[in-house]
């Protein structure tokens, strides 16, 4: 029977006009909604609020949230879990690991403590070189006597011993296919016990493996990037993540050098699909279901199958009698917004509760099953977990929950070298990322309707965050109330820059909760935002999600790290930045798109946009001359001179025709006064859309140039940009946002996701300090409703606008950009064709301004040649050029490096012995797939 229109109630129930036999939908029960005068209206309600700190409400988290889980929690300081499994006697817990040089841990559930580790780091029980997991979590025989651990090209088999200690390992390969490695997802044994069948999904196929020898007995094509399997009865059911394969003349993005169906405005796949192989028969032919958008997870019941369709934000209900889904259970538990709680997760009670994992709600959504698939769910509510939970199981009547982050970045400090000419820093850094056991007995239904309200206070979630316009004449202001009202700013220009801390740069000014001990790049390195804090506002509580870059452009371009990149981040292998990978892109589409759906226009200079299509043999050098030239009066047409004009090129039709093809993105190799020629160039030329975006790379570091020039070179282009935007035309009715992706690569007193950030406009607050708790989520939100955009998804429909950062009198004096005090040529080792930066000075002055940057940067004889081995590492490491990648280099040797280059050869890393060539730093064969840069 098909499915009749439904509309919503008041109270967020959805109300079925005619019943549906086929696809009932669960909608959410009126008791979960808070009222406008709860403790936590929204989340401005979060106040001054540090990340790392615990309130009465629960700790604060870098993703606009506050965590206190229901139950006991146990807290692992050995990265984020990418998923887990419990043994067939529910005894114990095997949970993959990522970003600590840990792949694998063992948990007691019974006494709930860790009892084994496997990795490359110093104390582990047991020693694995390969430092990949995949995107779900290990697999335990039937008897509990093995237990496979899914890695980049196979899997790992361990002998389990009767107390959870691990025995023998045995490697089964899986070959790579046309350059494709195998990247197993979640595997399972058939009902006898006799096969183990693995997802392959970086091949599209299933295979079925022999346990014992580890040899490949079959194989089957599937859909796109199979990610679990599971048996129902005698036939085997896969996810397809990436749904169908494409037709014929369908619009398609790729994934993994896949073609996959998608939205050429939105950038996302329009399919999901669970497959059906009958492994008995001869027959090669797959049967295949239509689900939801990214199928994943897969619980298997009697004659029914339960799949969680992470992106759609459902779950569907297969029959398995019938061969299609006969339900679609809603998992949108805030009427605000229909996009982002991210499904992950689910199973079954005894007692016939459906319990599936909301990974970016931070909660368990409950529901009662009445033991048939077509009768419709019962809501009944949700329960508070830690950060990101990603797996849910049972053990001796508790339920047991994976949180992937745990209590966010809060595991051990980390070491920062910055670069010659700056201190060595020690604090809280994204990469101290923990992981989280939470445990509990499920509560009556009553209790659960109690904690329900728990999870809304601790989301932000509320019945009046997103109002529309008010249909009257509204007067303008900067940030209106309502999506759709009038502002007094037409132009929006977002300024994307790489990888610091708030205390990295701003911990100098004395002004604001800094320590001055941690300013590696203080304001003799970026006097421009020192100048543009004091007089547009210094922001000392604003915080960058993500870990790294990877997951920080998906935070600034869609408010959201979707659920792909979450779990692929124990491998980065189909794809590290998802600028190019369909998989990665939330189905309400991007930052962009959503501004051109609510009439607006958009242009981009770089962000996102990930070929680069470089010319060969060119230089940072070049570009460092031709943008100098142009500002010392040469003809501007040098910057698109054919030896070194790139053509940047996106795969998303959306983005590619709003972006200027000679702007470049990530590349440290050019330098960002290039960028900012090439930008200026247009501006003058075209003027502003309403969105303006820009990538400005070159404080990554690791390039051509020396770590502070970099950082210098970044500062002095932002100032150079805001001086434009300023003394033009366009500057009294706009606003300039410059936000890092992620702040990585830095230490911070506060939390290591603290981040510079500033608001620059006539209609900012000027001169203050602004303490009040922000994030990106806000700022898109912020840039969302300036620009009568909708949000686009829960987390930016739960952000409070940053109100705060504007005042409705504009102030229209302009900056005026302040020189650079750092040589933008220092450490670079050929000089250029037009000379090196002496900072303005002539003479004398410059000829010591010129020795004193040789000077910190020589190298000394006895360590030229393995000097020499770095430079060539370094130029491996996707650094520069075309397919130029952030945070590419491990950690261990990238350290080295940068350590080397700061104490000019002289000085052993902390730790060792001897200045190591690359080939010998400890641990750097390790693959460097969660490397912070």
């Amino acid at each position: 029977m098909q499915v009749r229109r439904q509309r919503r109630s008041k109270a967020g129930r959805l109300i079925g006009r005619g019943r549906s036999t086929r696809i009932a939908i669960a909608g959410i029960a009126a008791v979960c909604l808070v009222s406008g005068g709860a403790a936590y209206a929204n989340t401005d309600a979060f106040g001054k609020h540090q990340v790392g700190t615990e309130y009465k409400a629960g700790l604060q988290v870098s993703g606009d949230q506050v965590i206190k889980p229901l139950g006991d929690r146990l807290v692992t300081k050995f990265g984020k879990f990418m998923g887990s499994a419990t043994s067939p006697d529910g005894r114990f817990l095997a949970a993959t690991a990522t970003d600590k040089k840990m792949v694998l841990q063992i948990f007691d559930l019974k006494t709930y403590r860790l009892i084994w580790t496997v990795g490359s780091a110093t104390g582990v029980n047991t020693k694995l070189a390969d430092g990949t997991v995949g995107q779900e979590g290990p697999t335990w025989s039937p008897d509990g006597k093995f237990l496979w651990l899914p890695q980049k090209d196979g899997l790992t088999r361990f002998a389990v011993n009767s107390d959870g200690s691990l025995g023998a390992m045995t490697t089964v390969a899986i070959p790579v296919v046309d350059g494709h490695s195998a990247l197993p997802g979640k595997s399972a044994y058939s009902p006898d016990g006799s096969t183990l069948y693995v997802p392959v999904n970086g091949q599209n196929t299933v295979a079925a493996i022999d346990p014992s020898s580890g040899a490949i007995t079959r194989t089957w094509k599937v859909g796109i990037a199979p990610r679990s399997v599971a048996f129902v009865g005698d036939k085997l059911y896969v996810s397809n993540e990436g749904g169908r394969l494409a037709r014929s003349g369908e619009s398609t993005i790729e994934s993994y050098g896949t073609q996959v169906p998608a939205d050429p405005h939105k950038g996302t796949s329009t399919t999901g699909t669970v497959s059906v192989i009958d492994p008995a028969s001869a027959s090669d032919s797959v049967g295949s279901i239509n689900v939801g958008l990214h199928p994943t997870a897969l619980y298997a019941g009697k004659n029914t199958l339960f799949v969680t369709n992470t992106f759609d934000d459902s779950v569907s209900v297969i029959d398995t009698t019938k061969g299609h889904v006969v339900q679609t259970i809603e998992t949108k538990p805030w009427p605000s917004s229909d996009v982002g709680y991210a499904p992950n997760s689910v199973t079954l009670t005894d007692d016939g509760h459906l319990l599936v994992t909301l990974g970016r709600a931070n909660a368990v959504a409950v529901y009662q099953y009445h033991d048939d698939p077509q009768e419709p769910v019962n809501y009944i509510g949700l329960l508070p977990t830690d950060y990101y939970p990603s797996d849910i199981a049972q053990s001796d009547g508790k339920i047991v929950v994976t949180n992937t982050r745990g209590i966010d970045a809060r595991g051990p400090e980390l070491t920062f070298n910055g670069g010659p000419g700056t201190v060595v820093a020690t604090g809280h850094g994204t990469h101290s990322t923990t992981a989280s056991l939470t445990r509990f007995t499920l509560p009556n239904d009553q209790e659960i309707a109690a904690a329900t309200q728990t999870v809304f206070t601790q989301n932000g979630w509320t019945d009046t965050d997103v109002e529309k316009a008010s249909g009257s004449k509204a007067k303008a202001v900067p940030v209106p109330k309502r999506i759709g009202d009038p502002s007094t700013i037409k132009h929006v220009f977002l300024l994307v820059k790489e990888n610091r801390t708030y205390d990295q740069i701003y911990g100098d000014d004395s002004r604001g909760n800094g320590d001055p001990t941690l300013a590696q790049f203080g304001e003799n390195v970026t006097p421009n935002q020192h100048a543009l804090a004091k007089q547009f506002g210094l922001y000392d509580n604003f915080y960058d999600v993500g870990t790294n870059s990877a997951e920080g452009h998906n935070w600034v371009m869609q408010g959201d790290n979707p659920e792909y990149t979450e779990s692929d981040a124990g491998e980065y292998i189909r794809s590290y930045d998802t600028e190019n990978d369909v998989l990665g892109h939330q189905r309400s589409g991007f930052l962009w798109t959503a501004v051109q759906d609510a009439g607006g226009t958009a242009r981009n200079f770089g962000e996102f946009m990930p070929f680069l299509n470089k010319p060969a043999g060119a230089t940072w050098q070049q570009y460092y001359c031709a943008a100098t030239g142009v500002d010392n009066g040469g003809d501007p047409a040098q910057l698109t001179d054919p030896a070194i004009r790139v053509n940047d090129q996106s795969p998303i039709p959306s983005l590619n025709e709003i972006s200027n093809h000679d702007a470049p993105q990530f590349d440290t190799a050019i330098p960002d006064i290039y960028r900012y020629q090439i930008w200026k160039q247009e501006f003058e030329e075209k003027g502003p859309a309403s969105l303006n975006m820009m990538w400005l790379s070159s404080d990554h570091t690791g390039g051509t140039a020396g770590p502070r020039a970099q950082v210098a070179d970044g500062d002095l282009a932002v100032g150079k940009i805001v001086d434009e935007i300023s003394h033009s035309k366009y500057w009294k009715d706009s606003a300039i946002f410059v936000v890092e992706d992620d702040s990585q690569n830095g230490a911070d007193h506060v939390d290591g996701h603290r981040a510079p950030f500033q608001v620059i406009s006539p209609w900012a607050q000027h001169g203050k300090v602004i303490s009040g708790f922000e994030s990106q989520i806000t700022m898109v939100r912020t840039i969302e409703q300036i620009l009568g955009a909708q949000p686009l998804n829960q987390k930016v429909a739960a952000a409070t606008p940053m109100y705060n950062a504007f005042t409705s009198k504009a102030d229209t004096t302009p900056f005026d950009a302040v020189p650079n005090q750092i040589p933008l040529t220092e450490g670079v080792v050929t000089p250029p064709s037009c000379g090196v930066d002496t900072l303005g000075k002539k003479g004398a002055a410059a000829k010591k301004v010129t020795e004193e940057s040789a000077k910190r940067t020589a190298v000394p004889a006895d360590q030229k040649t393995v000097a020499k081995k770095w430079e060539t590492w370094s130029n491996k490491q996707h650094l520069t050029g075309n397919g130029a990648v952030p945070d590419y280099a491990h950690p261990e040797q990238l350290n080295r490096y940068t350590w080397y280059q700061t104490h000019s050869w002289k000085k052993p890393y902390p730790g060792d012995s001897e200045i190591y060539a690359p080939e010998d730093v400890p641990g750097g064969s390790i693959p460097g797939v969660d490397a912070d840069g």
